[in-house]
């Protein structure tokens, strides 16, 4: 009843903790129920099926679980056949995806799931679409179409497929998307069977549906069905929700340090500000557990109204955070925000947590007030470093510092990611040990001011060296508002500079033919030009089992299978027939030394032994694991080629239709321009949400400090000292602590920043320098100067006009 009454009456002192506990969780409750809500759904074209049952799953070089193994033909047959038989199942469907696009007017129909389009006509059956008019395809040059697509029964049809142009006649239009050909030639686009759809007959019973093809599958694979069928998601949905979930993510992840941060401040300023009212707790005989308790249940009480209204507030803004994401491109189409328990329990606990984290930190320091601080008008607690204080600030610097050097010598994939935590462990690191710099950065910054004969400067410099501690407190979100915009601006300004520059050095005199509205380039444009680098990309499926007598049947089995990345190369010194060239990282994560023979199972479901032919230094250009093209071909018939590089003493070609060429500096910009505007939106929402959640509580900070000062305003007012006056000196000393704090925020981002162009300048080859950007730096401290001003003016009037009265 004490910790409530406490609330009820001091409520403009706890005022500043709910806003902050309010504003952290309603960011962490968006983010969880967006991401929840990105969940992978069943695709339309599998809601016609019952059950899916699907080969069994390898893993990556690092061990995580990955892609599905294909069945071969030859595996897949008596498999279908087995699950065709099982009562209530009206039919089992071999589903094949390949890529399939239509060509107008010389150029390719616009189909962000192209890649995925093609099927065979049975594949119709699993939504199921049906037919609008015709008939289904029986020839390999029939396709039946999407009626949307406008071509008429009868017509010709241009279609790109992996092989280039082919010309088919459109038998029939169907009510769904995608391309439906007939079985046979389906099964020379994509050999490998990678799922198998069961149709159930009206009214049959999908559980025991589910039974009986577990048995009939036994150790060959898997089965799923109801929302487990959602694995199946076409690439570009699946590359979409990666992006979202990154981006609300590193959005989670910033949110819930800013959090802990920021509240952690403004609890320990609040109960700073209580010394004297602990003090008199003392006198009447409180012991020091009791003012610990008293001070961690205060705040429980302060977190979970926070948190609860956090909750309501998030979820009102989910809807928002999925139109953003919907902008940027980077949300599954038909998105739709549901929101389940599991994300308001964890903004709760968060909430919560944080709060009586913070407390219990500034209630240890509390429950050693003496009772005769009740009586001192001093705040000696608020002097000095503390020997604990000293030593976690130091041991965080020296990790930041450890991180920051870390920046530089990370992966291209880990250096975004090395930078922001160093930051964060910075920011920290410099609110720890603010109060060393207090006494003498005011000391410093106040002396041309006292020449003037004016008191203000007298005050503004007793204050801060008298209370460091209130004034750490004060910078603490300064610094992490200034830092991390600081921080993010100049990684993506340092990017723009240096990945072009880096790319055009690489291709450097070289023309290059890249997808113009395809998703990658067809033979047909790799005929047109039969010189220069064509890599052709494919997933397989590196078998434990190196025995080269053994059956490749057998041997093909998902256990002991690792999945990677391979490159079919026309290089004549990488495309050696029955060998592989290996970099050195893959050869260490395979166990795989030059000479050695090893299985390799492509996406055919078929396996093929070869030999080791060399292991070579790392070389993206090159690639990790490299066979000869002409092997990727014969086992993935539906892999398309990457971009072409085209020597200068060759002429490139752009004839066929979806295809562009660029010399370097125009390849590298377009290729940093595709990746560059995610980044940046990322970037600028993030400097949004840390300067715009920092900024709120450098002005609850503010007026809290200035609400726990009324004692001196009075006291000045007393000695003669006019409104005016007193305004000015609030206007000054919070002047002087953003200026600080904002100088300790672009400090701790600078060695990030340097690492990381350290580590992009090894990366490109190129001269890669530390870039800021002005812009932001100088928004995010005239608009923390500004909230923090306005806020301390406005307590300041107002408790000067009560004095008044």
């Amino acid at each position: 009843m004490l910790i409530l009454a406490n609330v009820r009456e001091r409520w403009s002192g706890f005022l500043g903790a709910f806003v902050a506990v309010l504003v952290g969780v309603a960011l962490i409750t968006t983010t969880l129920v967006i991401y929840d809500s990105a969940r992978p759904k069943v695709q339309p074209r599998y809601s016609g099926t019952a059950a899916l049952a699907l080969p069994r799953q390898a893993v990556d070089a690092d061990g995580s679980p990955e892609d599905r193994m294909p069945w071969s033909k030859a595996e897949a047959a008596p498999l279908v056949a087995g699950l065709d038989k099982i009562p209530g199942v009206a039919d089992a469907v071999v589903d094949r995806s390949f890529y399939a696009q239509a060509i107008r007017d010389g150029k390719p129909v616009t189909d962000e799931g192209a890649l995925q389009a093609g099927h065979g006509w049975d594949s119709a059956r699993m939504a199921p679409y049906k037919l609008v008019s015709g008939r289904a395809p029986s020839g390999t040059d029939e396709v039946v179409v999407d009626r949307a697509l406008g071509a008429a029964v009868g017509s010709a049809l241009t279609v790109n497929i992996t092989q280039g142009r082919e010309q088919f006649t459109v038998v029939g239009t169907v009510d769904g998307p995608g391309y439906y050909f007939s079985e046979a030639f389906a099964a020379r686009q994509q050999p490998g069977v990678g799922a198998i759809a069961l149709v159930a007959d009206k009214g049959a019973d999908t559980g025991a549906i589910v039974t009986a093809a577990k048995k009939v599958l036994g150790d060959k694979g898997a089965v799923v069905s109801g929302d487990g069928r959602s694995e199946l998601q076409p690439q570009y949905i699946e590359h979409k929700r990666f992006l979202g979930v990154q981006l609300i993510s590193a959005m989670a992840i910033l949110g819930l340090f800013t959090t802990v941060f920021v509240v952690a401040s403004m609890l320990v300023l609040a109960t700073g500000m209580r010394r004297r009212e602990i003090g008199l707790l003392r006198t009447i005989g409180a012991a020091p557990q009791q003012v610990k308790r008293m001070i961690i249940g205060e705040a429980a009480v302060v977190g979970l109204l926070g948190s609860i209204a956090g909750c309501v507030t998030g979820v009102l803004a989910a809807p928002l955070l999925r139109n953003i994401l919907q902008g940027l491109d980077v949300a599954p189409p038909g998105m739709e925000v549901t929101v389940a328990a599991w994300p308001l329990l964890t903004g709760c606990a968060v909430g919560v947590g944080v709060s009586v984290i913070g407390a219990w930190t500034a209630g240890r320091k509390a429950a050693q007030v003496a009772p005769i601080e009740a009586l001192l008008d001093s705040r000696s607690a608020n002097k000095g470093m503390g020997r604990g204080r000293w030593i976690a600030g130091l041991a965080v610097l020296g990790a930041g510092v450890l991180l920051a050097i870390g920046t530089a010598t990370s992966s291209a994939d880990n250096r975004i990611n090395m930078a922001i935590f160093a930051t964060m462990t910075l920011i920290v690191a410099a609110a720890l040990l603010t109060p060393v710099f207090i006494g003498p950065v005011g000391r410093f910054l106040t002396a041309p001011f006292q020449r003037g004969g004016s008191a203000g400067p007298v005050l503004i410099r007793a204050e801060l060296v008298a209370n460091p501690r209130r004034a750490a407190s004060l910078v603490a979100p300064v610094i992490a508002a200034v830092g991390f915009a600081v921080l993010l601006s100049g990684m993506v300004e340092t990017m723009r500079v240096a990945y072009p520059a880096g790319e055009a050095l690489k291709v450097s005199g070289q023309t290059i033919v890249t997808p113009d509205g395809t998703p990658g380039n067809t033979d047909e444009v790799v005929a047109a030009n039969p010189v220069g680098k064509a890599a052709l990309p494919t997933r397989a499926f590196v078998l434990k089992d190196a025995s080269a007598g053994k059956d490749t049947e057998q041997a093909g089995t998902a256990a002991g299978a690792t999945v990677l990345d391979v490159l079919g190369s026309r290089d004549p010194r990488w495309s050696k027939p029955g060998e592989a060239v290996l970099g050195e990282r893959t050869a260490k994560k395979l166990g795989l030394t030059k000479g050695q023979e090893v299985p390799v199972r492509f996406a055919d479901g078929t396996a093929v032994t070869l030999r080791v032919g060399a292991v070579l230094p790392d070389d993206p250009a090159r690639g990790d694991f490299v066979v000869p093209r002409d092997l990727v071909r014969a086992h993935d018939p539906a892999a398309l080629t990457d971009d072409i590089f085209v020597p200068g003493d060759a002429k490139a070609s752009d004839a066929v239709p979806g295809t562009a060429l660029h010399d370097a500096a125009e390849y590298a910009l377009a290729d940093y321009n595709t990746d560059a505007k995610l980044t940046e939106s990322l970037a600028m929402m993030l400097i949004v949400i840390a300067v715009g959640y920092s900024v709120i509580a450098v002005a609850n900070s503010m007026a809290m400090a200035a609400h726990g000062r009324r004692r001196d305003f009075g006291v000045m007012k007393s000695a003669g000292g006019t409104v005016r006056q007193l305004l000015l000196v609030s206007v000054g000393e919070t002047s002087l602590v953003i200026v600080i704090g904002a100088a300790l925020g672009i400090l701790v981002t600078l060695p990030p920043l340097a690492g990381m162009a350290s580590g992009l300048s090894q990366a490109t080859s190129s001269d890669v320098g530390l870039h800021l950007s002005t812009g932001t730096l100088t928004t995010a401290v005239i608009g923390t100067l500004v909230a923090a001003v306005l806020a301390g003016l406005a307590v300041t009037s107002k408790t000067l006009r009560r004095q008044a009265a």
